[in-house]
């Protein structure tokens, strides 16, 4: 019942993603949770989606109805491997 997209948009989407996306997002709306993680906020979706009109559609569904956490500090990863040393 819950998809997890994690690190979305790590690389721009091509057309054919875009569609596949936008299906997934569309289908589950309402009815069925999604966890998003990214890297990027969400201003910068927009260029990594590609287009203009199915990234508004996108974050309509999924903005409006989310609940954000945003992390701040430095990367986990970077403080282990520091520590590590």
């Amino acid at each position: 019942q819950l998809l997890i997209l994690d690190d979305l948009f790590l690389v721009p989407l091509d057309a054919r993603e875009r569609a596949h996306l936008t299906e997934i997002i569309e289908d589950r709306h309402g009815r069925k949770s999604i966890i998003v993680t990214s890297q990027l906020p969400e201003l910068d979706w927009y260029d990594a989606i590609g287009d203009t009109t199915v990234a508004d559609a996108i974050l309509d569904c999924i903005v409006h109805t989310a609940h954000r956490i945003t992390l701040t500090g430095e990367s986990v990863r970077k403080l282990k491997a520091f520590k590590g040393r």
